[in-house]
């Protein structure tokens, strides 16, 4: 006597539901891991808004780049690192005050009007000629790494955490502000 047998399922039908299966559960994860990031994506945007200081394009990174290079290099070409970093931290210290000007740019070539005389922040600016190109590129180099990682990399001296004016050790303009501490040719106050 035969028993009845359940005719088996051929191999390539049970291969071709396992390779269906794993299909879809891929497909699966996939979908929900695009909208994790959809939903992340999402939340990370709501948190930065557009009008924000904080972000700028790359051209105006540059352009901050370059203003704090020429004055790096204008104000303490010839000084040690420690002093080029000093000078780009006073910029940026006054950056942070507001009252100096706006961004990096608007500090560095700030002018004055007293008394019928103009009166930039920084000496060099107000004089002409000097705003072209530099003349010794390895000293501008320097200026630019320094810039760089003052601007970029938020490198900074502690001791000059509040330093807002500076000048150099051969003139004396009777300011009358705390004095900070004096590196290379340059004298560091605070308000």
């Amino acid at each position: 006597m035969k028993e009845n047998t359940i005719p088996s399922t051929p191999k390539f039908l049970v291969m071709l539901s396992k390779n269906v299966f794993q299909f879809l559960g891929f497909v699966l994860v996939m979908a929900l891991l695009w909208q994790a990031v959809q939903i992340k994506f999402i939340s990370l945007r709501k948190d930065i808004p557009l009008d924000n200081p904080e972000y700028v394009t790359a051209a105006e990174r540059t352009k901050q780049l370059e203003c704090l290079a020429r004055n790096i290099y204008n104000e303490a070409g010839n000084e040690p690192f420690e002093g080029k970093v000093a000078v780009a931290q006073v910029t940026l210290n006054r950056v942070e005050d507001g009252r100096f000007g706006k961004g990096v740019c608007g500090v560095v070539y700030q002018r004055n009007v007293i008394y019928e005389k103009v009166i930039c922040q920084f000496s060099w600016a107000c004089m002409p000629g000097v705003r072209n190109r530099p003349l010794n590129s390895t000293v501008y180099k320097e200026s630019e790494e320094v810039a760089k990682k003052v601007l970029l990399e938020n490198f900074r001296l502690p001791s000059l955490s509040e330093a807002m004016y500076y000048h150099a050790d051969y003139v004396n303009p009777k300011w009358g502000k705390p004095k900070i501490t004096q590196i290379g040719r340059h004298i560091f106050y605070k308000d």
